[in-house]
């Protein structure tokens, strides 16, 4: 692995970004409560695609990937019907990533209603759970092993369509028997697997669950959300991870997200770019452009 200097000329898709409209958006337009992320005031307003395209165009990204925003419940199908509106008018976003609930069992009927639209291509339905409430979102730490879901999960592969996977390290070694068990699904592992735990047994344990996870040929790896748990930008907290995780995964299974807008409650969209392509000054020229944008591309068929 020789270093190169990836040109500001060459384009990047960011495959992982959200838009809103604050009165579409309950858990924003709601009381304020302990989130992941931290304090969130700057985000309880509208966040559209033009503020988006003003964000990332200046850095060099000329595609993107919406990643669902947990819309109000039986609004799934309109939140992807506004957004393939908004692509359809500004050009971006180009894939989108929609919400079911694949417990239920009116599943398929969702799904097929969202891909009347040809830009949806996976599906994401938060996983995540923590001892510490607020860093939880699934009711369980093991929802991916209910029968239920798993039948939801069946009707994703039926229909050819990814599944973004959203967990913590403490449950990515249940997560890798659920990414086995369906090798005809492509898994999406958002955030490099949500490493909250900087402790020498917390990295020690988010890495060699990585690298098991890394042994599957059906899933690929957003580098993104990385300040979450930092709430910072900077090469020194974002570094080893990616490192890490291009290591494990090599780089045509990486990818590249800005997590906008939640990033911005702590960097700039123009230095969010500047740090990520800091981080992968090590790799050539060919394994940054894979990351940057060939991964997303093929992932995604853009």
């Amino acid at each position: 692995m020789s270093a190169a200097v990836f040109s500001s000329a060459d384009s990047i898709v960011d495959a992982h970004h959200h838009i809103w409209r604050f009165d579409r958006t309950p858990w924003l337009k709601g009381p304020p409560v302990p989130r992941i992320f931290g304090e969130y005031a700057a985000l309880r307003r509208d966040y559209l695609i033009d503020e988006f395209m003003r964000d990332c165009k200046a850095a060099g990204v000329t595609q993107s990937v919406y990643v669902q925003i947990n819309v109000a419940p039986g609004d799934e199908v309109e939140e992807v019907e506004w957004v393939d509106s908004v692509a359809q008018r500004s050009g971006m976003p180009n894939a989108i990533t929609a919400y079911a609930n694949l417990s239920d069992v009116r599943v398929a009927e969702t799904l097929d209603a969202q891909l009347r639209y040809s830009r949806v291509k996976a599906i994401r339905q938060q996983l995540h759970w923590h001892a510490n409430p607020q860093y939880r979102f699934a009711n369980s730490p093991d929802l991916f092993n209910d029968p239920g879901w798993r039948h939801g999960l069946a009707e994703v592969a039926r229909r050819g369509l990814a599944f973004e996977l959203q967990v913590f390290p403490s449950q990515l070694e249940a997560a890798t028997l659920l990414v086995q068990d369906f090798p005809a699904v492509h898994f999406i592992l958002i955030h490099a697997g949500m490493l909250e735990d900087r402790s020498l047994s917390g990295w020690q344990q988010w890495q060699a669950a990585m690298f098991e996870l890394a042994r599957l040929p059906n899933v690929s790896v957003k580098l993104s959300g990385l300040g979450t748990f930092l709430r910072a930008c900077h090469e020194q907290g974002w570094r080893d991870v990616v490192v890490q995780t291009v290591d494990c995964f090599g780089p045509q299974r990486c990818m590249f997200g800005s997590n906008f807008p939640i990033e911005s409650l702590w960097t700039s969209y123009t230095d969010l770019i500047k740090v990520f392509k800091r981080c992968l000054t090590g790799y050539t020229r060919h394994e940054q452009s894979a990351i940057l944008s060939g991964t997303a591309r093929r992932v995604y068929g853009l």
